[in-house]
């Protein structure tokens, strides 16, 4: 998973991000709340790590500004040397998921994260997961539409795949290139995100991702990509809007 960790302890942020890398996760890291809001106004990100006390704004009013600008519910777990009941109170009430006291203990925020993850992200079936016409069977990367195999490269069917798990959310071009090529930066940047572009357009009409059939793999501008469902109403005023334009 993509998490961001912020706070203005050098050592401390260091000693976060080795230990959520450890256990397999993509950690960015920030030393003020403003680039963290800048960043988070072009990247997405599966959970957010937050200091309280930070030297240009506080933690809470960092989660203030992500639940009213952000349309995905990013996960957030406060770590702090805040301790008061008050304290506590006051961060989950202001939007944020959890809450842990420094100094940090290694396992307890690897088990805290990894709950929270499990909470908000369903766990992956281990042989085939359905979505209407579309059924993935990640061994052996199959894919079947209406129940006829659909050929696909292996990068296409893991991008599709992906894409399903997190339908509605808003993947930024970093985050799908993190979580699909493996690394937070990976040699040829440039050149593996135009074939993402490709392996994108592919999969659109390989799978006809259009509104008649009950998705829509759209593109959204300086940002990356969102695949949404389709309800019936919102697929007749997509027709028109189509028929109006022509």
């Amino acid at each position: 998973m993509r998490v961001a960790a912020l706070d203005d302890d050098v050592d401390q942020l260091e000693l976060t991000k080795y230990t959520l890398q450890a256990v397999g996760h993509d950690c960015h890291v920030f030393l003020d709340g403003e680039s963290l809001l800048k960043e988070l106004r072009r990247e997405s990100y599966d959970l957010l790590v937050l200091d309280w006390s930070l030297p240009d704004m506080s933690g809470p009013e960092i989660v203030h500004w992500i639940r009213e600008n952000l349309t995905e519910r990013i996960p957030i777990l406060f770590l702090t040397n805040r301790r008061e009941e008050r304290d506590i109170v006051e961060g989950l009430s202001c939007g944020a998921d959890d809450f842990m006291i420094k100094p940090m203990r290694v396992g307890e925020l690897v088990a805290r994260v990894q709950a929270l993850l499990r909470r908000v992200y369903a766990e992956p079936l281990p042989t085939e997961q359905v979505w209407g016409r579309y059924k993935f069977m990640p061994i052996g990367r199959r894919l079947e539409i209406d129940g006829k195999p659909v050929a696909l490269t292996q990068k296409e069917f893991d991008i599709a795949l992906f894409l399903f798990r997190n339908k509605g959310r808003l993947l930024s071009r970093r985050h799908l290139l993190e979580s699909l090529w493996g690394s937070s930066n990976p040699p040829g940047t440039e050149l593996m995100s135009r074939s993402l572009d490709t392996h994108i357009s592919r999969i659109r009409s390989v799978l006809n991702l259009r509104p008649e059939n009950g998705y829509r793999l759209s593109a959204v501008y300086g940002q990356g990509y969102r695949l949404e469902s389709i309800g019936n109403e919102e697929h007749e005023a997509d027709s028109r809007i189509e028929q109006e334009q022509d």
